[in-house]
């Protein structure tokens, strides 16, 4: 038995003491389960989050140590959902002062509107974009078949709050619907895919998006 515990258990459990931290306060990955962040991420991406790139905590809590950094308009963040608490992956579209409106599925950010250009059309119905706010470009889809809020506001984002929407516009859980996300409940930021394997093909890896930034 002692041996057991010397040569297999003890190394289980120093590897764990060491690691479960460094997930906590560092970086971490999260598989993504639905397709509210298409085309950016795909269902099947496992995604790398940087935990460092805000704020440091203490581990397994959100209080905080130090700070150094805010989320900017484009970041896709990583925070627990305010429905269930289940991890939800989104992409900030609005910061702090921000006043925000949407209008039949057009984006206006202080009365700026976004720009828009067609990159592809999936079906006779959904079409993949390229979004532009303040400079910042990023992949968008479109199916207006889908019921969703497709205006909203306009609102202005509270101090030390975001707002956040899916960049599948009209099939995302967001702040259109649960609100705002507060600063001190954001995990950190997504950068990367790290994996990715395909749902509906026996998880065949899809190893063109191994290593792939996310925009």
């Amino acid at each position: 038995m002692r041996t057991v515990w010397r040569e297999w258990i003890l190394p289980v459990v120093v590897v764990t003491a060491i690691l479960a931290p460094l997930r906590s306060v560092v970086a971490d990955w999260n598989d993504v389960p639905s397709g509210s962040m298409m085309p950016t991420i795909l269902v099947g991406d496992r995604i790398f989050i940087d935990k460092l790139a805000y704020d440091l905590k203490i581990p397994f809590t959100t209080w905080h140590i130090a700070k150094w950094a805010d989320p900017q308009r484009g970041d896709i963040i990583v925070f627990p959902s305010p429905a269930d608490g289940i991890r939800l992956v989104k992409r900030v579209v609005a910061v702090p002062g921000d006043s925000l409106e949407l209008r039949n599925d057009h984006l206006f950010i202080n009365g700026v509107p976004a720009s828009y250009q067609v990159t592809d059309s999936k079906s006779k119905a959904t079409l993949l974009l390229n979004e532009t706010v303040y400079g910042k470009m990023h992949p968008l889809m479109i199916d207006p078949q889908i019921p969703a809020m497709r205006s909203f506001g306009p609102v202005k984002v509270p101090a030390g709050e975001y707002f956040v929407m899916g960049d599948n516009r009209d099939n995302s859980f967001d702040s259109r619907y649960f609100g705002f996300v507060p600063r001190n409940s954001i995990l950190g930021r997504a950068t990367l895919v790290a994996l990715s394997f395909d749902h509906d093909h026996h998880y065949k890896p899809r190893f063109s998006r191994f290593g792939h930034d996310l925009p």
